[in-house]
């Protein structure tokens, strides 16, 4: 893999040909938000585990259970320092960001009072909204919606006004919007919320594959994301938690692995963080994470600057197409764009597209809320990830031209 410095993108054809999928079919990707595309170290880590050491982790005394258990915990502390945490045991394995604020609801419901209120952003995923609720629901705690600003980003005087007005517990962001690609100040938010006391819930699903992301300087008690928006496998995730924290958190899961020692009349549970991974865990998907940590650690120094090139070159292209709305465009997005052709279902571009061999995403993103806050029953988001190229880009755009041909 290059690691020099460059002033182009020369480096892309190199580690394109690491995407076996993206060599074997003849297809645009830039569904990238939905699932990135995992490179060949992420597979072939996987198919060693399960084809030389498959065996079960913590538990037994042979070789292979000690060799998996080695590579797996050494997962662990590559996800520390690749998130900058204190401690390892700040790291938590998990199926993705779904179980992660599953995991977080269900834990903090005895924080909770029906005096109290959560506070929401309004550009959350389905993944970071149900959960709250349900919570809500238990507690009877007041669920609140944080409103956007004219920019579609968080509205900080609403924000600010809300903090002041109510009993605010648990603030639930997200830190790169899956539909807009718009990012938060999700430091400033962090800061906020503590000084009122306010537990903050991150979620990075979006944010993790395409900046540095550095929990200690947020600040923030709990950080998501998933393992394969970031190159890895599907079935596994991280919940970072600040240590005391998360050590509060009454386990969802109970059984093997998270108990220390149990009888008939009591259980008592192990320390973090086994206490909150019960049953055998994702091993080859722990393992594959690893290996999608340590492809991005390795990638080029400018690779940031070259996806925020290619996202330009998007909404550049887009906006001198007439009869096309771009939502929530700025420069300081993030892999996404997000856009309708006037009086044209979202569906209707995204099917005519894929005749064309080019995958995008159309419909309402799992973000409802967001979408109907803006009017719109869908919409198309294209997305791209270090693998895109400026053919990619290319070749929408000129597909663009023959769907507004076609619908003319």
């Amino acid at each position: 893999m290059p690691t020099r410095l460059e002033s182009d993108f020369s480096w892309q054809s190199d580690l394109r040909s690491q995407f076996p999928l993206l060599n074997n079919q003849p297809i645009c990707y830039l569904d990238t938000a939905a699932t990135s595309q995992k490179p060949r170290n992420v597979i072939r880590l996987m198919d060693n585990y399960y084809s030389q050491h498959n065996a079960n982790v913590h538990r037994a005394a042979h070789q292979l259970s000690a060799s998996a258990t080695q590579d797996f915990e050494s997962v662990r502390d590559k996800a520390k320092v690749f998130i900058n945490a204190k401690r390892r045991e700040e790291i938590i394995f998990t199926s993705g960001t779904t179980m992660g604020a599953n995991m977080l609801a269900f834990g903090l419901t005895d924080l909770l009072t029906a005096a109290d209120t959560i506070l929401i952003d309004s550009a959350n995923h389905h993944a970071n909204i149900v959960p709250w609720q349900q919570l809500a629901k238990r507690t009877g705690a007041k669920l609140i919606a944080i409103g956007l600003d004219a920019n579609l980003r968080v509205d900080n005087a609403a924000y600010a006004q809300l903090l002041t007005e109510h009993q605010v517990k648990i603030v639930v962001l997200s830190h790169v919007s899956n539909v807009l690609g718009t990012v938060s100040p999700i430091q400033n938010l962090c800061q906020q919320a503590k000084a009122h006391g306010a537990l903050t819930v991150v979620d990075g699903a979006q944010a993790i594959a395409h900046m540095p992301v550095d929990v200690t300087a947020i600040d923030c008690d709990f950080y998501l994301f998933s393992g394969h928006k970031m190159y890895g496998p599907t079935g596994v995730g991280i919940l970072y938690g600040r240590y005391q924290a998360l050590d509060t958190l009454a386990p969802m899961m109970t059984g093997g692995e998270m108990i220390a020692s149990v009888s008939f009349e009591h259980s008592e549970f192990a320390a973090l963080p086994h206490r909150l991974e019960a049953g055998t865990p994702p091993i080859a998907e722990v393992i594959g994470l690893g290996g999608a940590i340590d492809f991005i650690k390795a990638l080029p120094n400018n690779w940031q600057a070259c996806e925020q090139a290619l996202l330009h070159r998007l909404q550049t292209g887009l906006s001198a197409f007439p009869n096309i709305t771009l939502y929530g465009a700025h420069s300081d997005n993030l892999a996404v764009v997000a856009f309708n052709i006037n009086n044209e279902h979202h569906q209707d571009v995204g099917m005519l597209l894929d005749q064309m061999n080019i995958a995008i995403r159309c419909g309402h993103h799992c973000a409802e809320p967001l979408i109907r806050s803006l009017g719109l029953s869908g919409c198309c988001r294209v997305s791209i990830g270090i693998y895109t190229t400026e053919a990619d880009i290319q070749q929408f755009l000129d597909a663009m031209a023959q769907v507004l041909e076609i619908l003319g």
